[in-house]
């Protein structure tokens, strides 16, 4: 008997109510989607999706403003999970303009010196993950052609909103391992509900769900590490410092969501120079939703991708009608690859 068998065979007595478990990390979807876990739960336990994928959780008015910048002339460099996001006129990848893929910041800064006659504006998008890279990068003085379209969301403040609203029923997390690698995960005993700290691999991630279904069971509700070999409870207090130093939580938009209190990152004062928004007069409108896309309700738990009449018809990873449909960690983009069923 492999391990993942013996862990799902222990799930399957130990789970003997109706449970919903949320994830907030595409990669997770990933994982879950390529091995098939879902088909080795028992039928009681539901995985759902939450906003773990930050190019999906990007709002319309940040792309449309990445937009304006290549249409003024300035060099925008982004990660390409970005290019086919739809703004509300247009994408990345169509609009006209030098748009470049990059790997990171250090290439866009290394544009930004090759051509000292242009603005160069990096798309800073991602979670705690990306956050320590770019702001060591700022640290070391970029040229003053140099900027970034500041995107970053936070992960807890985001899981206090979908907790507070009650409405997907959610009876445990599974937390972010790449996220609690940076962070750590002290910062989640706040929430009095059941978590686990899980993983990539398969066996990781039905490991998380047993640790979960324990604690339900046993009416408990705590923060607990199924990842010790890279996730430790303080983090990477470097990484820590280092995002200190350079950004400030700020209150801002989720695609799908409301304004989040404290659930984003801006730029400290000093800093204020690489800030594309402030350099560039950027006002980031608010775009209502017009289309047939539930990639909003797919990213707060409610439904599933192929719940959406679009999934897999007008709506394809080639001509994506809403975001879940474009990033690798795209809920809807991962059950097109994997063909995952409920």
């Amino acid at each position: 008997m492999t391990l993942g068998t013996d862990i799902a065979q222990k799930l399957s007595e130990v789970v003997d109510t109706d449970i919903r478990i949320m994830h907030v990390c595409g990669t997770h979807e990933a994982a879950i989607a390529k091995y098939g876990v879902r088909s080795v739960l028992p039928p009681q336990m539901k995985i759902v999706m939450g906003p773990g994928c930050p190019v999906c959780i990007t709002p319309q008015g940040e792309i449309d403003a990445a937009c304006e910048l290549a249409e003024r002339g300035c060099i925008v460099c982004t990660y390409g999970d970005l290019l086919r996001v739809p703004g509300s006129k247009t994408s990345l990848e169509h609009v006209k303009g030098d748009v470049r893929i990059v790997q990171g910041i250090t290439k866009a800064v290394e544009i930004a010196r090759q051509n000292p006659d242009k603005e160069v504006v990096f798309i800073s998008v991602g979670f705690e993950t990306t956050v320590p890279t770019v702001a060591a990068t700022l640290i070391t003085n970029p040229p003053e052609n140099f900027s970034i379209l500041v995107s970053h969301r936070l992960v807890p403040p985001a899981m206090k909103w979908l907790m507070e609203q009650g409405e997907a029923d959610l009876h445990g997390f599974i937390l972010p391992g790449h996220v609690c690698a940076v962070m750590g995960y002290h910062e989640y005993d706040q929430f009095k509900v059941p978590q686990v700290v899980a993983g990539f691999e398969p066996e990781d991630i039905l490991l998380a769900l047993l640790m979960l279904a324990e604690q339900i069971k046993n009416g408990e509700a705590k923060v607990e590490n199924a990842y010790p070999r890279v996730v430790t409870y303080e983090g990477n207090v470097k990484a820590q410092n280092l995002m200190k130093e350079v950004f400030t939580p700020s209150d801002v938009e989720w695609r799908g969501f409301p304004v989040i209190p404290d659930s984003g990152l801006a730029l400290k004062p000093e800093f204020e120079a690489f800030d594309a928004q402030k350099k560039f007069d950027l006002v980031y409108e608010k775009i209502t939703k017009k289309d047939g896309c539930i990639c909003d309700r797919v990213l707060r738990g409610l439904a599933d991708p192929s719940d959406c009449k679009l999934f897999g018809k007008a709506c394809t990873p080639r001509v994506p009608v809403g975001p879940c449909m474009v990033s690798h960690e795209g809920a809807c983009r991962i059950w097109y690859q994997y063909q995952q069923k409920r």
